[in-house]
């Protein structure tokens, strides 16, 4: 690929003083972005090891460039609609792998890649139209007219000379050309002919004989019979006998498309040229005396045009060059008078002589593109494409390689890239400049191999999925990973549809929407990253208190179903989920005023061991509540005892050395202390049992 360059203006260091910016030991950097095609450019110490850090602030000019120009206005409708077409011409190729590798080559096929070019072509017509309209736009136009005008004519010859109607490939094509050049580089113009024909004798203006020649070397027989009936008035009586021969055989000049066969065709263009013979014959007994008029030698220009009509090469070409015509119109006009036969294989060995004395212009991309197409060069079309448009580039290489034009040699290595992939990757990289196009982009770059799958794989992952102070809601960012995800599906790219949903529920978490992350976190199995959810749930309550805390939790409860029905769930992550979710129901329970209900669950949460060791403590602490409940007991005799195992174990294990297994929790939710102060704190708990016994007595009693 070639290698961009980006302009910085006015520029972070000028050009005479690079030498002064490294002798002060600095040196200018850059850094890309990996969400598109920008990068940030500034200047840095060269040796950063050995730079000093400075205490004093600096301001250093950091320049935000792209290699490319943001696709917007009509470029972006553009872009997204001849999506339409490749993805038809792809859902094609991928359809001929499933069946015999010679399919491409049947008329089927060929019809197939025929009509879809054709598709092309008519919208790139439709944009040209479009973007020549004088319309009031909400945004100017990002490629003008012009530019949308030369790929209707590029594309529209690559169609006329690779993707022709099967059947005819081995037709003439000088018709062909001529009508593709008469449309796209229309002359004479319209304006000359309605002034030359509102003229009373039209041979008097110095514009009539070139237009009329003109007329003649592009085939309008219209435009020519009309001029040439002008001259039935003309006051030389030799020029109106000759005249009067010459109008029958314009107006019979055969064209292929009047002929069922080849072989008809070109035994009438035989018996035509015949005529024009004897036209030449009756030409030359002209005296000279009578050959000029009051104004021109009207017999050398009338020679002129019986020369194109003989197809005598040697005049046309210098007719074009008088007129001011180039190559394209000596080229048509070939296959139309010199050999109405030509074939497209033929083609160019025509154009190699035209262009030795005629060459196109190395200025113009779209003349040095068209003469290689012209000529048949497709790969050299390809580089002259890319420099032009890399729209252009990928599509025409996009058709090239199932027609077999793309030479499988000049694969690049040495990753292996076929010239095809490299074009469309090219493109795929332009589109990247803009992140909100990622479906369109991804949809190329999964079409060329692994090295395309690979970046169509960072771009997903890449995709924005803001929320919050971004302006976009949790709502937004599930619409998004739902795109995401349903693109993935369609490319068979799960793991990174995984990798999405990893990113998703990491967003998520910054903004508190617990119960969404943890469904991510699901669908992406992401055992690890759903523990880290738990936690920061959890944390919600030693941080926050319960009451936010079980705000949080009543999201995540519906994901308990889900984690349960998902048989490859790692045990202890569903445990985690199990335990926060029932312990956040205990808050609600009593913040609603159900004491024996949260009394009973947060006892089956310590005897079926459902909470975590670390925090026992903090249920224990929980239940001192409960236990000093007046109205009535909360807790049987049993459940009693319970509590009091468990408060005896977190004792015996501390004295033990195991302290860290059942009291970081705790430390944590008293704000300031340690294990001396957590153990104090269950001592109220063990008193608080205590107490509740003896009530237990006295009830029983």
């Amino acid at each position: 690929m070639a290698i961009k360059h980006v302009e910085l203006v006015p520029p972070l260091v000028e050009a005479g003083k690079i030498s002064e910016l490294v002798q002060s030991g600095r040196a200018v950097a850059a850094s890309l972005s990996p969400s598109d095609n920008s990068l940030a450019v500034y200047i840095v110490p060269l040796d950063v090891s050995t730079s000093k850090t400075s205490t004093t602030k600096q301001d250093e000019a950091v320049y935000l460039a792209t290699y490319d120009d943001v696709p917007s206005s009509e470029r972006r409708l553009f872009i997204a609609d001849t999506l339409v077409i490749f993805s038809m011409f792809k859902s094609m190729l991928h359809d001929a792998k499933l069946r015999d590798p010679s399919w491409l080559q049947t008329r089927q096929a060929l019809e197939i890649i025929r009509k879809l070019s054709v598709d092309y072509v008519n919208f790139i017509k439709e944009c040209w139209i479009h973007a020549s309209q004088p319309l009031s736009r909400p945004e100017p136009l990002q490629l003008s007219s012009e530019h949308y005008q030369s790929l209707y004519a590029m594309f529209s010859l690559f169609v006329v000379l690779f993707v022709p109607e099967p059947g005819y490939e081995d037709a003439p094509v000088g018709e062909e050309l001529m009508e593709w050049l008469n449309i796209h580089f229309i002359e004479p113009s319209s304006e000359e002919g309605d002034q030359l024909s509102s003229l009373d004798r039209p041979w008097k203006d110095e514009n009539f004989w070139p237009y009329l020649t003109r007329s003649t070397l592009r085939g309008l027989s219209k435009a020519s019979l009309f001029f040439l009936d002008s001259l039935l008035q003309h006051p030389s009586e030799d020029l109106q006998d000759l005249i009067k021969m010459l109008i029958p055989v314009v107006e019979s000049h055969p064209r292929l498309s009047q002929f069922t066969t080849e072989r008809d065709f070109a035994y009438a263009s035989r018996k035509w040229k015949d005529r024009v013979k004897a036209l030449r014959v009756e030409m030359d007994r002209v005296p000279e005396e009578s050959r000029l008029d009051d104004y021109y030698n009207w017999w050398d220009s009338l020679s002129d045009v019986l020369g194109i009509l003989e197809g005598r090469g040697e005049v046309i070409q210098r007719v074009c060059e008088e007129l001011g015509a180039d190559w394209k119109e000596v080229c048509a006009a070939w296959g139309i008078f010199v050999d109405a036969r030509l074939r497209r294989q033929d083609l160019s060995d025509v154009v190699a002589d035209v262009l030795d004395s005629m060459p196109p212009d190395p200025t113009s991309l779209e003349d040095m593109l068209l003469s290689c197409l012209f000529s048949g060069h497709t790969e050299q079309a390809l580089k002259h494409a890319s420099s032009f448009d890399l729209w252009l580039s990928a599509h025409l290489a996009d058709i090239m390689e199932p027609l077999g034009l793309l030479d499988a040699e000049l694969d690049s290595e040495p990753l292996g890239v076929s010239r095809r992939d490299e074009c469309v990757l090219a493109y795929a990289d332009y589109l990247h400049s803009d992140p909100s196009l990622w479906r369109i982009t991804i949809a190329y770059l999964y079409s060329c191999g692994k090295v395309g799958e690979e970046q169509g794989d960072q771009v997903l992952m890449r995709v924005p999925l803001q929320v919050g102070d971004s302006g976009h809601s949790p709502d937004r960012l599930a619409e998004i990973v739902k795109e995401i995800s349903a693109t993935c599906w369609e490319y068979g790219r799960e793991s990174v549809r995984r990798a999405v949903c990893k990113i998703a529920s990491t967003t998520l978490v910054h903004s508190q929407d617990y119960g969404l992350a943890i469904s991510y976190s699901i669908s992406a199995e992401d055992w690890t990253g759903l523990g880290r959810i738990i936690d920061a749930v959890l944390n919600e309550y030693i941080q926050n208190g319960p009451a936010v805390f079980a705000s949080h939790a009543s999201k995540i409860a519906p994901s308990l179903d889900e984690i349960h029905s998902n048989s490859r769930t790692e045990e202890i992550f569903a445990h985690r989920l199990m335990f926060t979710v029932r312990y956040s129901q205990i808050h609600k329970m009593r913040l609603e005023k159900d004491y024996s209900n949260a009394a009973s669950d947060l006892v089956v949460l310590l005897r079926d061991e459902i909470a975590p060791r670390s925090w026992w403590p903090v249920l224990l602490c929980d239940s001192v509540e409960f236990l000093q409940y007046n109205p009535k007991l909360l807790f049987s005799f049993s459940d009693a005892i319970e509590l009091l195992k468990k408060l005896e174990e977190i004792f015996i294990r501390s004295s033990q050395g195991s302290g860290n297994d059942y009291l970081t929790v705790l430390i944590r939710t008293l704000q300031g202390g340690g294990e001396k102060e957590a153990l104090e704190r269950l001592k109220t708990v063990r008193l608080a049992i205590a107490r509740y016994f003896a009530r237990c007595t006295v009830g029983h009693g």
